[in-house]
C-alpha cells in the first residue's frame, strides 16, 4: 500500500474536457500522473463512485467550497479520482459545478487504485472493484500526507482535514 514518502504510481487517468483549450481536445483526454503532478502541490481525494450519496453530498462539495483556501495555502490543483469512466466523471463535474476548481479524473479500469493498494471490493453490491475513500497531499509527485477512511466512514478524507495538513 502507498505511504507517506512514496512517489505516485505511474498511471494514466482520463479527464473529460468540456471546452477545447490549453492543448486539450474536447472529450476524454489522458492525464499522465507523473507529468501532471511534477513540480506541483496537489490536494488529491478519491471516492468509491460518482453520484453516490456521501461522495455527492459531502466529499466533492467540501473541496469545491474550500477551493480558494486551498489555493491560498499553496495548493496548485485539487484532484478527485474515482473508478468511473471519463464521461461519467464529466457529467458529475457538471452536476457538482467543479469547473476551474476540482479536476474530476477517471480511473476507469482501477489501475491507479490497484497500484496504490487503495482498492475497495464492492462486488456483490453491483459496483465491482472501486477505490477506497481517502485524501492525500502530493508534493512534486510524492505523498506528503495520507488519510485513509475505514469501511463506510467519512471522517479523515474531508477538505477540512487535508486543508489543515496543507497549512501545517
Amino acid at each position: 500500500m502507498i505511504k507517506v514518502g512514496d512517489t505516485l504510481p505511474a498511471a494514466t487517468l482520463m479527464e473529460f474536457v468540456e471546452v477545447e483549450g490549453n492543448g486539450c481536445s474536447l472529450g476524454p483526454n489522458p492525464v499522465d500522473v507523473a507529468q501532471a503532478s511534477a513540480g506541483k502541490t496537489i490536494a488529491l481525494f478519491a471516492v468509491p463512485g460518482a453520484f453516490t450519496p456521501t461522495c455527492s453530498a459531502k466529499h466533492v462539495p467540501g473541496y469545491v467550497a474550500k477551493f480558494a483556501e486551498f489555493k491560498a495555502a499553496g495548493v496548485d490543483e485539487i484532484w478527485c479520482l474515482s473508478v468511473n469512466d471519463a464521461f461519467v466523471m464529466g457529467a458529475w463535474a457538471r452536476d457538482q459545478k467543479t469547473e476551474g476548481k476540482v479536476r474530476m479524473l477517471a480511473d476507469g479500469d482501477a489501475a491507479f487504485a490497484q497500484a496504490t493498494g487503495l482498492t475497495l471490493d464492492l462486488n456483490g453490491k453491483g459496483l465491482g472493484l472501486r477505490s477506497n475513500r481517502y485524501s492525500m497531499l502530493v508534493k512534486d509527485g510524492k505523498v506528503a500526507s495520507l488519510n485513509i477512511e475505514g469501511p463506510g466512514k467519512f471522517e479523515v478524507s474531508d477538505a477540512d482535514t487535508l486543508l489543515a495538513q496543507v497549512a501545517a
